[in-house]
């Protein structure tokens, strides 16, 4: 072979070891179960925490199914406040501050009130939104009241104590489980059950009241032992409870309507517990009263 032969050869072989060696073209897909980090190398360990813990929801926009990533920020900040004040209940109780605990149950059911409002109004309602805040709702108004009622006076009453605490507990949490499966098939203007707030707000509102008299005696006991129980049952009975929902508050009122509301404030601000306990003790009541009324009223 002479010299020529052999450069034009050794140009050829380079020649296709360069091709062989040359990337695809642009568009050419990599395998879906490529690792970054084995492909690049580059990616450091935030990224692929934040890549590996986003939230991804299926959701309709447009009358198009879209994939959606991320949360929701604002709305989800009143449900982890309200998660907070629930927490805080439960642990003021243990350690026997039980005004306090009250008093944080009770501003649990404010931003409880508030994160879907701010959802609504701000366009941001999500999926993980609503399971959020139905996780939060367990612990602020089902193991918070339950626990703070148990560890101020239940307790005293041995296993029927802790027995009826659960009961609270269990009936809560299958209120809210049945609250879930319903939205969209049921009225809006009434409630299936006693809303798990208002049952946490009668709680609450007992503890507070009680616990300032120093009323410690049995008959007390006993007395809290049916709040706890009733409530619990009515979470899950079939008991309508009117929702508010229907209120349109753009609309003008008379004046009267806000003088009424200022009234209420200096009520509630003169003796705070008992005007809640009354407050929540009507709106509990109301239920049974308008069912007993409905079944009494004669048929046409």
């Amino acid at each position: 072979m002479t010299q020529d032969a052999r450069d034009q050869e050794h140009s050829g072989s380079g020649q296709a070891n360069s091709d062989q060696a040359k990337p695809g073209p642009i568009g050419t897909e990599q395998p879906n179960d490529t690792d970054p980090s084995e492909v690049g190398g580059n990616e450091d360990l935030a990224t692929a925490f934040l890549r590996e813990t986003e939230v991804v929801e299926e959701t309709v926009e447009d009358g198009k199914k879209i994939r959606r990533r991320g949360i929701y920020l604002l709305p989800n900040l009143f449900t982890t406040s309200a998660l907070f004040a629930g927490f805080f209940a439960v642990v003021a109780g243990i350690n026997g501050e039980f005004t306090s605990a009250a008093v944080a149950i009770f501003i649990a059911m404010v931003l409880d009130g508030l994160d879907g409002r701010v959802a609504r109004m701000t366009n941001t309602q999500s999926e993980f939104g609503a399971e959020y805040d139905s996780l939060s709702d367990m612990i602020s108004f089902g193991m918070a009241p339950a626990l703070v009622a148990f560890t101020w006076i239940l307790q005293d009453i041995g296993k029927t104590g802790w027995v009826v605490a659960f009961l609270y507990v269990a009936c809560a949490a299958l209120r809210l489980a049945r609250f879930n499966v319903q939205i969209g098939s049921v009225d809006k203007k009434w409630f299936i059950g006693l809303p798990s707030p208002s049952a946490a707000a009668l709680v609450a509102a007992s503890v507070w009241t009680f616990h300032s008299f120093d009323a410690d005696a049995f008959g007390f006991k006993l007395l809290m032992l049916v709040v706890v129980a009733a409530a619990g049952v009515l979470m899950v009975s079939n008991i309508r409870y009117y929702s508010f929902k229907d209120l349109d508050f753009k609309k003008p009122v008379p004046f009267v309507v806000l003088l009424a509301i200022v009234l209420a404030f200096v009520m509630i601000s003169v003796e705070p517990s008992v005007m809640l306990l009354l407050l929540f003790g009507a709106y509990v009541a109301s239920g049974p009263v308008l069912a007993v009324m409905r079944k009494a009223k004669p048929s046409r």
